[in-house]
């Protein structure tokens, strides 16, 4: 009863039972008081005792308890914007909004942590996949400074090793900034009609000496060897099949196959581009679209890559406000899929 009650009511509550325990003793002993009436005994002391109580009660509760939590409930209900007064919530509301304010701010202070350690752990990736090209950069540079320029052998094939490494950071670099641009809105989408399948072909096209090292067989989902068209960036796009199928490649089997399915759904289309390679573990699903995050970080510095293609396909698909997914079995294969608005 106290707990869902205001100061007053506490007060009032207290002072009502006082004054009836005043009024019983009045009773039970007004014989053996000859000075005082019996009427006035009656209502006067409980009266008397009813007032002094209430107030004593009131003001140690303002002074003593309410007082100490006005500065956190002000908190509160500023935050909130409210109009409401600390004198007319109850004990309960306080409370409430006590435990609501504080598990905000335990959630405040989960997504600071993981803010925190996703940029740590960026930081580190950055540093960590920059370091590799210029190291060895700095390596051929040295040995041909400290007399390798001399033998022909050693330095042609120096000098090319040096200039790969240069090509991996101007690509690490430019995908930093793809990145970059499009989460601040920056990258300008030019939106036209064209037919995914036959850019598909394209990319087909593109990439089959890579393909064809693995003997690696692109194709198409039965019922998806037809024309498909989409409203997009077709540039963006490219760069997204392209990803995904090269993807396809570096992780796939020897002698295996990446199979790209088609499916109209009504306002979109959805794309999706399976393969039958090593697969992703089950918990490294969330993380696959994450920058520079590597499933096998050794074996997939081998492959090469900048660890940016995924996070760089998510990004593009976002800002054409699609969606973007994986499906995956260890050892089996994954399958990556997004979705594009559909020509009218």
């Amino acid at each position: 009863m106290f707990k869902s009650s205001t100061p007053k009511q506490i007060a009032f509550y207290a002072a009502l039972i006082t004054s009836f325990v005043v009024f019983v003793l009045v009773l039970l002993f007004n014989y053996n008081d000859a000075q005082l009436a019996p009427a006035l005994n009656l209502i006067f002391l409980p009266t008397s005792a009813f007032a002094v109580c209430f107030f004593i009660v009131k003001y140690f509760i303002e002074t003593f308890i309410y007082r100490r939590i006005k500065i956190i409930y002000k908190k509160i209900t500023d935050e909130k914007k409210g109009d409401n007064t600390l004198e007319e919530q109850s004990l309960d509301d306080v409370e409430s909004a006590v435990e609501n304010w504080q598990v905000k701010r335990d959630q405040e202070i989960e997504v600071l942590k993981e803010l925190e350690t996703y940029r740590r752990n960026y930081i580190g990736n950055v540093s960590h996949e920059l370091k590799t090209p210029i190291f060895n950069i700095q390596g051929f540079l040295h040995t041909l400074i400290e007399g390798g320029i001399e033998d022909p052998k050693i330095s042609l094939s120096y000098l090319q090793k040096a200039a790969r490494n240069v090509e991996r950071l101007e690509s690490i670099v430019n995908d930093l900034d793809t990145i970059s641009n499009l989460e601040a809105g920056k990258m300008e989408l030019d939106i036209q009609a064209f037919d995914i399948q036959q850019l598909v072909r394209e990319e087909f096209d593109n990439l089959e000496l890579q393909a064809r090292e693995k003997n690696i067989k692109f194709s198409f989902k039965e019922g998806a060897d037809y024309s498909f068209r989409v409203k997009a960036d077709k540039s963006a796009v490219q760069q997204v099949l392209n990803n995904l199928l090269a993807n396809s490649i570096k992780y796939g089997k020897a002698n295996g196959q990446t199979k790209v399915s088609f499916y109209d759904m009504d306002k979109i289309i959805l794309i999706e581009i399976s393969d039958n390679g090593v697969g992703i573990a089950r918990h490294h699903l969330k993380h696959v679209f994450d920058r520079f995050y590597r499933v096998d970080k050794g074996r997939s510095r081998d492959v090469g890559g900048t660890g940016l293609g995924l996070s760089i396909v998510k990004h593009i698909i976002e800002a054409h406000n699609q969606t973007v997914h994986v499906r995956s079995t260890e050892g089996v294969g994954s399958t990556f899929g997004f979705t594009l608005e559909k020509e009218k």
